[in-house]
């Protein structure tokens, strides 16, 4: 073994500093020979059908191999490069062909059976029970019962699903990487200070005359926002919402590989002996079947429908009388939304922006977390891929430790800024689960936490602290909730701790649980510093910031409403490939209330559903917001919204039970009843 490939290191974190696309290819396959020889071990005579043993063999070498697909995985997308991403895609077949040749194993299905059916399995733990339970549900969902010509053809589509939709993520990198515009000052009129520096800064840095305006978001979205020029609002809006499509490089257009994507979900599905991809997908969630999620968005539609018709009303009028534009066109909307939104709240999230210092939003969210969830959080240290990336651990008193030291519960990355080369968006990753290993140790677990945020800004040779907008602010304690779960599980089982085993229509409830912290007063008032004056946000305006939380919540939440039918219908209907925009244009038929220009191209850089994870599976925003606000509710009747006891019980009921148990079980465990809608429709002020 070439113990100078940091990919084949032993040490516990992953050395991100170290590692090159040259050593990809080496550990792969020295990684991928070990997890063969494991599988082929473990499915032999020499170990029992013993849940210890089969652990020992065969979680060992998976779990290392994985470990390491991981970290490449990770670098490919926040640290891309022509030679990284060359490796990871060559490498991306062989691991995709071992995982489904793993998960379609007949022996290995043999062994796990014959493990279930032992009458000593009456002996294994709850969590231990459930993980065993998962993984024979899994291996019929991974073609183990498929022999001859369907099991071959059934390992042919999960390597061209892997390849399809990784290629449909490179084209929206490379697509909005890709895209540049060089404003004059002029143009930028009425574009925050902050925005037109950075702009300015970036083409000094091309050697271009202007301001470099980019379709990243923290750069995109403040000129869509508030810049007056109707022209550069339609250029930019026309740029980003084509990416990927047939009107830039025929290279990067996804249209084929959606259609390629639902094609082969299709056969998957039928190959499984299921009726659509669609109800493949939520055989391991908590909805029941596609129609059942189809009538909870449209019934969700049907309540806010009434709340975005107002709000489109009000908006056009407004546009008209107050803009002087008798036609509201989509690259206006989010203009006409900021000025409104000024006009009747008397503030604007530029104003807002310059109390949430990036250092003191981290502050206040530590506080939090520490208070609520009896934590504390440290810095750490661990090499890491970019110089912006910080590392950090959350430790526990330990009434057991003799000499007082505190116990180590879980550590993070934080990787906050956008630069090119970093997927857009925020997402929680693992970098490892927490595990009692068969070795005897207590592997704790570690999350990767990925934003995109405008960076520190240079002004005049002086590094000012990253300013947030209030938007910002719930992405972060959203992501911070994903690694809560992750991190503060006490469930020592591989495949149900942390996330792992949880429905993945239930992953969203920490994240969208914590993001109601950023709408209380004694939260806030705590992590906001103006950057120039160093006063808290004042309560004046944060009052009228919470009068206008609800603005536009009917319009928002039927966007999701559309989102959502459509990846369910596109996973459910016969033949959807080759009818997408017809199925597109029902939804919106039925939904919306505002239609995108016929150029739009939303779908091609849909991500979630096509290279996310979440295919036929969108939904589950919105079923997890019920969840998440009924669950703020004990809260919200609590004497203080950061009362330990309550978040206790949270924390014990929900957070360390990971996947051990159904969400519905925990759920109940810490409201004492299942979930109601009313509190997700009081919340967005359409009850």
């Amino acid at each position: 073994m070439d113990i100078t490939n940091p990919l084949l290191s032993s040490a516990g974190l992953p050395r991100f500093d170290a590692i090159r696309p040259e050593h990809i290819t080496p550990a792969m396959s020295t990684l991928l020979i070990d997890a063969d020889m494991a599988l082929d071990l473990a499915t032999g005579d020499t170990v029992p059908a013993d849940y210890d043993a089969l652990s020992a063999v065969l979680d060992v070498a998976t779990e290392r191999l994985g470990r390491a697909w991981g970290a490449i995985g990770h670098l490919n997308a926040v640290a891309d490069s022509p030679a990284l991403r060359a490796a990871y895609t060559a490498n991306m077949p062989k691991v995709v062909d071992f995982y489904t040749r793993l998960g379609a194993d007949e022996r290995l299905f043999g062994k796990y059976k014959a493990v279930l059916a032992d009458p000593r399995s009456a002996q294994l733990s709850a969590p231990r029970l459930r993980a065993l339970t998962n993984a024979l549900r899994d291996f019929k969902l991974s073609g183990a019962e498929l022999v001859g010509a369907a099991k071959a053809r059934y390992a042919e589509l999960q390597d061209r699903q892997a390849e399809v939709g990784q290629k449909f993520s490179e084209h929206v990198l490379d697509a909005t990487d890709g895209y540049a515009y060089y404003a004059s000052l002029e143009e930028l009129a009425g574009v925050p200070a902050d925005v037109v520096q950075a702009a300015r800064n970036d083409a000094e840095a091309a050697g271009e005359a202007g301001h470099k305006l980019t379709l990243q978001f923290p750069r995109f979205f403040p000129v869509m926002e508030y810049a007056p020029d109707r022209a550069l609002r339609e250029r930019l809006y026309r740029a980003n919402s084509t990416r990927a499509s047939e009107f830039g490089s025929a290279a990067l257009d996804n249209t084929p590989l959606i259609r390629e994507l639902l094609t082969l979900r299709q056969e998957e599905a039928a190959l499984l002996g299921y009726a659509s991809p669609a109800e493949l997908s939520l055989v391991p969630k908590m909805a029941e079947s596609p129609a059942q999620v189809i009538g909870f968005l449209e019934d969700l539609g049907r309540r806010a429908r009434p709340g975005a018709l107002r709000d489109l009303a009000e908006l056009r009028e407004f546009a008209r009388s107050e803009l002087g534009l008798p036609e509201l066109e989509a690259w206006d909307i989010p203009f006409a939304s900021q000025k409104l939104k000024e006009q009747r709240y008397a503030f604007s999230e530029q104003e807002v922006k310059q109390y949430f210092t990036e250092p003191k939003v981290l502050e206040g969210l530590f506080h939090i977390v520490e208070t609520v969830f009896e934590l504390r959080i440290r810095p750490d240290t661990a090499p890491v891929w970019h110089p912006s990336v910080r590392f950090f651990r959350i430790e526990r008193d330990d009434p057991q430790a003799v000499d007082g030291a505190p116990k180590l519960v879980g550590q993070f990355y934080l990787d906050l800024f956008a630069r090119p080369g970093k997927r857009p968006g925020a997402w929680m990753d693992e970098v490892r689960d927490r595990w009692l290993r068969p070795e005897g140790e207590l592997q704790t677990p570690v999350a990767h936490l990925v934003c995109n945020f405008a960076a520190p800004v240079v002004a005049g040779g002086v590094e000012r602290p990253a300013l947030l907008t209030h938007d910002d602010v719930t992405t972060l304690f959203h992501e911070f909730g994903h690694g809560l779960q992750l991190m503060l599980t006490q469930i020592d089982d591989l495949g149900v701790s942390g996330i792992s085993g949880v429905e993945w229509d239930a992953v969203e409830l920490p994240s969208q649980f914590m993001e109601n912290f950023c709408w209380e007063w004694d939260v806030v008032k705590r992590m906001t510093s103006h950057i120039d004056t160093a006063e808290p946000l004042p309560r004046a305006l944060f009052d009228r910031m919470l009068a206008a939380k609800n603005f536009h919540s009917g319009l928002g939440t039927l966007r999701q409403v559309e989102l959502s039918l459509i990846d369910i219908r596109l996973h459910t209907e016969p033949q959807a490939q080759d009818r997408v925009n017809v199925i597109v244009d029902a939804v919106r038929d039925d939904v919306a209330v505002l239609r995108p220009p016929a150029f739009a191209r939303s779908l091609n850089t849909f991500t979630h559903i096509f290279d996310g994870g979440y295919a036929a599976g969108y939904y589950s925003y919105k079923w997890a917001e019920v969840l998440s606000a009924d669950a703020w509710s004990a809260f919200e009747e609590a004497p203080d919204v950061l009362d330990v006891g309550t978040g206790r019980r949270y924390r014990q009921a929900v957070l360390e039970t990971g996947g051990s148990r159904s969400t519905m079980d925990s759920f109940k465990a810490f409201r004492g009843r299942e979930p109601k809608i009313d509190a997700l429709l009081r919340h967005q002020g359409l009850s």
